[in-house]
């Protein structure tokens, strides 16, 4: 018996709100297959698309879907298709869906599918059961049968951010890029270095004090190298004031 997706109330997000601002750099670029396009336009088209999918720190050549993008440009499959394959492709599943939990990635796939932040923490959960209980093919297949995917994106046009534009100010939100493809959890698992690199006296990050300087200097060391280099001075001048005698 398949759970029903659990409610979850939207926020009156930035998104949600028909806007009446003057066109700008803060503007998404809208791709579609609406007209005609050319094979310039094409490719653009197909990087926009990896970009929103991957996004500028997976875009590398050997994630690149040649099958997808040929059958795209023969019109074998619409925009919406391609954007699934890629979703469910092996690249994708390695880089985003196994190295985050179920929350996590269900707030990355709600980014670059649906273009938006998650509403709330309830969304993430009532996604999170569908991915749970479906798995990712069940998720990804939902996600681009919602209303909210057809009315704004539809079967022919990219997903983008929407509205990124803030009233009253100056820039808009972050783009969704700068999001990390892993969280602290995973990272935490990753393989760290057996012996300890020093960094000095002070930890990163940490404000400077002149009692904690003091207390954690090595002066042993230092009065030794102050000394050693107080001598090869003091032999410097010994043999320059040697050298003018001979030669005076």
């Amino acid at each position: 018996m398949t759970i029903p997706l659990l409610d979850y109330a939207p926020l009156s997000q930035n998104h949600r709100v028909e806007g009446f601002e003057v066109p700008g750099d803060e503007q998404p670029r809208i791709y579609t297959t609406d007209n005609l396009l050319t094979a310039l336009e094409m490719d653009m088209l197909i990087m926009a698309a990896y970009r929103q999918i991957f996004n500028e720190q997976q875009m590398l050549s050997s994630n690149r879907q040649r099958f997808l993008e040929s059958q795209l440009r023969a019109g074998q499959i619409t925009v919406r298709d391609f954007i699934q394959g890629l979703v469910t492709s092996d690249s994708f599943r390695r880089l985003t869906y196994d190295s985050n939990n179920n929350y996590r990635f269900v707030e990355i796939c709600i980014q670059r599918i649906l273009g938006r932040n998650v509403y709330s923490d309830r969304e993430k959960l009532s996604w999170s059961i569908v991915l749970a209980t479906k798995g990712l093919q069940g998720l990804i297949d939902d996600l681009l049968n919602t209303e909210e995917y057809l009315s704004n994106f539809g079967y022919d046009t990219v997903p983008y951010q929407r509205r990124r534009i803030l009233p009253q100010r100056a820039h808009g939100e972050l783009p969704f890029a700068r999001m990390a493809r892993y969280g602290e959890d995973y990272r935490d698992k990753l393989p760290r270095p057996s012996c300890s690199i020093p960094t000095g006296i002070f930890e990163e990050f940490e404000r400077f004090s002149f009692s904690a300087f003091i207390s954690r200097a090595d002066w042993k060391t230092s009065f030794s190298l102050m000394g050693f280099m107080i001598v090869v001075v003091f032999l410097l001048i010994l043999f320059s004031e040697v050298n003018n005698l001979i030669t005076g």
